[in-house]
């Protein structure tokens, strides 16, 4: 089996790693579990890292180690034109006996999955290809939650945003004669599951809190207003925003997917908020100060939800079941029981169909005012976040992580660029 991962990381992707590799030690006809260096990367440069071979110190120590350190992720898009690429993918699974690959990430990773399954299975390689669900953007699956309720990340970067409110909002309150303002910035493209989840700090709307979606249909002028009428009425304000919210141009770059890479534009939606508000003139002494939190959103460890943590593990061993079986062609996915009291169960979704959906952040837990989430969403999200904090394992102070051993598959092929590197793009 070949386990890769792909797109951006989150705290709890290396417990679905954790999840495939203890499952696939249950099931005989699997044999060895190689994690592909750096996602499709790896297996196009055949760097298969031996996992079988790992001490399981290691590997239960994934539960605790965030992002994507233990064999690494990528942003290289397999695109329909590079099919010397898709053949040296066969070539490499061919060359190593490999009958199962999973591949953990968002709909491009889900569509990836399915190609190269489907063109195996063309070249009479008998190959399962499976999904594992990954992206804190929570953007993974259809608006009507059928095909997933949320994906593993999400919860995390949920708690992260929700305590992170609750601190800002006491420094806020407490400096606020100087700094009335606070303008927080949230990853988020197009979705707004990320910046929504700061109304998780204030449940019951005690604080002069405002949050804009990507989708609130709202302008930088009337966040200004907004922003004063709040004034005019606490003597301060906390924003917070989507990185997706519309100001205009940022210089943005894009990755191989297409997609915007905020933290590498030229400035900020934060920091454009902060300079428009200080130019139009706050209703209160004082300035507006920005604050952007970057990758620590999806690789702060301690504020991992033990939610998210089981959900992720259980959603990893799904995958490994999946492939055992022979079900190619599927995602493993959480779905929610109906009912007051939360809890979830595992299934499947083709990949087709996750490949070719996204979801949207339902426009009725917008609220009507367009700086807020109703209490739908709270009602959503509340449970994926948990009630305690993660115990981390310590060693002199310092969080003691998974660090594998170099061992590696012998390579059998002669070295290869993959296209896209090859032309440089």
């Amino acid at each position: 089996m070949v386990v890769a991962q792909s797109g951006g990381p989150s705290p709890v992707i290396n417990n679905t790693l954790r999840g495939i590799i203890e499952a696939a030690r249950e099931f005989e006809g699997i044999g060895a579990v190689y994690g592909a260096v750096h996602g499709i990367e790896g297996v196009l440069k055949e760097e298969l890292l031996d996992l079988s071979a790992q001490p399981v110190e290691e590997i239960s120590l994934l539960r605790y180690t965030p992002a994507a350190g233990s064999i690494g992720t990528c942003r290289y898009k397999l695109k329909p034109n590079q099919k010397e690429d898709f053949e040296r993918v066969i070539e490499v699974f061919r060359a190593h006996d490999v009958g199962y690959f999973i591949y953990i990430g968002g709909n491009d990773s889900m569509d990836t999955a399915h190609k190269v399954a489907a063109l195996a299975r063309e070249r009479g390689l008998d190959l399962v290809g499976i999904g594992g669900p990954k992206t804190i953007d929570n953007d993974v699956g259809d608006s009507e939650f059928t095909l997933i309720d949320h994906t593993p990340g999400y919860g995390s970067t949920a708690k992260y945003w929700m305590h992170a409110v609750q601190y800002a909002n006491e420094e806020n309150e407490g400096s606020s004669p100087a700094d009335p303002v606070l303008v927080m910035q949230a990853m988020g493209r197009k979705i707004g599951f990320i910046p929504a989840a700061a109304r998780l700090a204030d449940p019951h709307r005690q604080m002069p809190l405002q949050i804009y979606l990507a989708e609130s249909p709202c302008s930088i002028e009337q966040l200004a207003d907004n922003v004063n009428d709040q004034l005019r009425r606490d003597g301060r304000c906390l924003v917070v925003i989507s990185e997706g919210f519309n100001v205009g141009s940022l210089g943005e770059r894009r990755d191989s997917f297409g997609h915007v890479q905020f933290s590498s534009s030229e400035t900020t939606v934060a920091q454009t908020v902060v300079n428009y508000l200080n130019r139009v003139g706050l209703k209160v002494k004082g300035a507006a100060r920005g604050n952007v939190p970057g990758t620590d959103q999806r690789h702060s460890m301690g504020y991992a939800s033990t939610v998210d943590l089981e959900e992720a593990y259980q959603a990893g061993r799904m995958a490994a079941h999946l492939a055992a079986t022979g079900q190619t062609g599927y995602m493993s996915t959480i779905l929610r029981h109906p009912g007051p009291n939360y809890s979830v169960y595992y299934d499947k979704a083709p990949l087709e169909k996750v490949a070719n959906s996204e979801r949207k952040f339902p426009s009725g837990w917008i609220a009507p005012s367009g700086y807020d989430v109703t209490d739908e969403f709270i009602r959503y999200a509340k449970p994926l976040v948990g009630e305690g904090m993660l115990s981390l394992p310590m060693i002199d102070g310092r969080q003691r992580m998974t660090r594998f051993q170099p061992i590696h598959a012998q390579q059998k092929l002669p070295r290869y660029l993959p296209e896209a590197d090859r032309k440089g793009g």
